[in-house]
Order: C-alpha cells, then structure tokens, then sequence
C-alpha cells in the first residue's frame, strides 16, 4: 500500500482577488465576461511574441522558472512546434492552476492560442489532473465556449505526483504510461513526436495571456524593475482549504502571511520538492525569486506550506519522504532503492535513532544521479530539514519532541 500525500489533494480552493490575473473575479469564469474585461484575443507576430515576453522576464511557474522568450525562440527554430498547456500540477500542496482553471481559464488558453498562433503552430494539446475533477470540468467547459482557429487535444494525467513533470506528460501524449523518462534534449528541441514542443503550465500561459490584452505589468505598478509583474501563491495550511493569492513581486513576505493565526516555528516553502525556513526568515523576505534562491529557499512553484503548531515538522517531513518515496518512477537507481532507503533513516530521525550522517551519506548518493529531477528535489527537503531544523532533530535523539514541548509552554 502506497504512502498517502500528508497533505490532501485540494479540489477546492479559497482565492483572493489579485491585482492583475485574478482582478475581477466577481464577473465569473464566462467567455463572455472574459471578452468584455479584455477584449478580443489579439494577433501577435513571433518577433513581437519574443520581444513582449523577453523585455518583462516571463518565467515558468511550474517550479523551473525557465525563461519563457528562450523556449519559445527554441520551439520556433523547428519545424511544426506543438504548444502544450499544462495543468497536471501534481504537487499535492499546490492550487493556483487549479484557482485558475475555475475562475480564469480563458486567460490560460488565450495565452496559448496566441502563442500557437505567432508559432504557426496547429495544435494545442491540454493536460488535465487526474485527481482534480472540478478543475477538468471547468477546463473542458471553457473549450466548449472558444472557437479556436488551432485543434485542441486534451488528456488527462494520472493521479500522482510525477504525472506533471514535462517528460511525463510528453509520454502521456504519446499514448504510454505517464512517468518521467531520461531525456537528451530539451522539450523544446524534440518533444512530442520529435517535434519542437513549447509545454508550460496554466500560470505562465495567464501572464502571457495577461501580458498581450493588458500590457506591461510595470505600467501598473506591479513587481520591482527586475521582477515586473506578479506571482500566485498557494498558502496551505493544516485543517484549512488552501488559499491562493495573487501577490506583486517585492511584497513583503509578513504581509503575504499577515492572517496566518497559529504561526509555526518553521513554514515548508516551494512544496514537497521545496525546503523548510524559519518563520522568522521568511518574514524577513519579500516575494522575489532571485532573492529567494540565493538565500537557500526558492519558491518553485509559488507554495508556503504552514503546519500546525503542534505538528512536528521532522515527523512531517518523514511523511512527506514517504509519500515522494511510493510516487516515483521507480526507472532508475536513485529512485528505485535511493528514496526508500532515504525515507526509513528520515523516520529513524523521527524515532531517536542517531542517522544524520547516513541520511547526509544517502543524500549525497542520490542527488544528481537520477533521470528526473525527482530525486534531486527530495534531496533539497532532506537537506534543508537538517540544516533547519536541527533543535527538532537533538531533541528526537534524546526522546522528546521540540515541538509536543512547545505546544506544553503555550497551551
């Protein structure tokens, strides 16, 4: 029996009106309303395509935060490049594409077509979660309401948390099972039957789509000059439906977190693939990816995940290597034995067994070997709940529980 996420699949989801992607929502997800707010879908040139997306830095919002001008002027170099949209978000704390499957999705495919267009590209091929039902049906009664001069192809992804990494979904196009495989070039170059293949996910196609009816984010005020524009953000936290919110870059992180009202020592950031900060730290910080990254924390894609109080995070984080553990591909050495083997020490932690140094000794042989990035992400968690939360993993050796301690003091 597999390992359940320690975080639930959300199918709903609370989100706030934004400044830019999710401004009025109150007029609903209609094409009509769409239109009215936006106007026409309009017919954008490649080099105008490039230029536009190039001058505001629009980057991948799956996690990678690729820059979008370079996959599309490398998809626009091949012959028949195919545009995928993708929603599989697979990662069980994340909600913004499904917040924008159910209240924008008409932006997330205008940013496609558009694209598919300028590319002279003739197919769009849509990628739904397969454990998220509501988001397939609002995605699919979108396309019922467009008329599209590209065809549209829709898949759906299985249920696991693999299912959304690029390589995955290309296999799920090609007919096969939808795991990652080893790869020797970009998706870009060779994708979808051999053809170039421009896939993102629903976020960076709505600020592409955002970015051609509503212009430069920047003239709005929002973001910083080296971060124009905003991001989505999933807050989740235990015993809450998620909450995504649309934020400026340079927003400072305690105003992000303001109505969180049991604050934690520590806050998972960037998902089961991202790593553990100290509520402190990120308090400290502003919403900047560059930022973010230099200090040991990116945001991958967009999640701050806040236990509880009285959750332990060191026996949360056995959980979550577990879960990882059972969701791999199980095509190659690191994730076949490495995870495994990596999640039974991590528990060991959480039991009192004095393990560090084999966990740091397994972390080094994963990391970097696999023919994903799956194992290279359960390495930076591990990693970081060592370097984070060190007092947890002391106390845990000598019996006791930093955090059941804490909740004694303050209950």
């Amino acid at each position: 029996m597999s390992a359940p996420s320690p975080v639930p699949v959300p199918d709903r989801v609370v989100v706030h009106p934004g400044p830019a992607l999710l401004a009025g929502l109150e007029s609903g997800p209609w094409l009509p309303a769409h239109r009215a707010r936006f106007g026409p879908l309009p017919d954008v040139s490649l080099d105008d395509l490039l230029d536009r997306v190039a001058r505001v830095g629009v980057a991948g919002r799956g996690g990678a935060a690729f820059p979008f001008a370079t996959k599309l002027a490398t998809a626009a170099r091949g012959r028949r490049p195919v545009v995928v949209v993708n929603l599989a978000e697979g990662e069980p704390a994340s909600a913004k594409d499904t917040a924008l499957a159910l209240t924008r999705p008409h932006l997330v495919l205008d940013g496609a077509v558009a694209t598919a267009r300028a590319l002279r590209a003739r197919e769009v091929h849509v990628v739904l979660p397969g454990e998220r039902p509501r988001t397939s049906v609002a995605v699919l009664r979108a396309l019922d309401e467009r008329r599209d001069p590209v065809r549209v192809r829709v898949h759906t992804a299985s249920p696991t948390f693999v299912a959304g990494q690029a390589r995955a979904v290309l296999e799920l196009m090609a007919g096969r099972p939808d795991l990652p495989v080893t790869a020797w070039q970009p998706e870009a170059v060779a994708g979808h039957a051999g053809r170039p293949t421009l896939l993102s996910n629903a976020e960076t196609w709505a600020h592409v789509a955002h970015l051609l009816l509503a212009g430069d984010p920047l003239r709005a005020g929002l973001g910083t000059t080296a971060e124009p524009g905003t991001t989505l953000l999933t807050i989740s936290r235990e015993g809450a439906l998620p909450e995504v919110r649309e934020v400026a870059h340079g927003t400072p992180w305690r105003d992000v977190l303001a109505d969180v009202p049991d604050r934690p020592a520590a806050a998972l950031v960037g998902g089961f693939h991202g790593t553990w900060a100290s509520w402190d730290h990120l308090e400290r910080m502003r919403v900047s990816r560059a930022a973010m990254r230099a200090e040991g924390m990116p945001l991958g894609a967009g999640i701050v995940h806040v236990p509880a109080p009285t959750t332990c995070p060191l026996a949360l984080t056995a959980d979550v290597l577990a879960y990882l553990a059972d969701q791999s591909a199980r095509r190659c050495g690191p994730c076949l034995n490495g995870l495994p083997a990596l999640a039974a020490e991590v528990r060991g932690l959480v039991a009192g067994r004095d393990g560090t140094r084999r966990v740091e000794r397994l972390a080094a042989l994963v990391d970097g070997r696999g023919a994903c990035a799956h194992p290279d992400g359960t390495v930076r968690l591990v990693r970081s709940a060592l370097a984070v939360l060190g007092d947890e993993v002391e106390a845990h050796r000598s019996g006791q529980c930093a955090t059941r301690s804490l909740r004694e003091v303050t209950w």
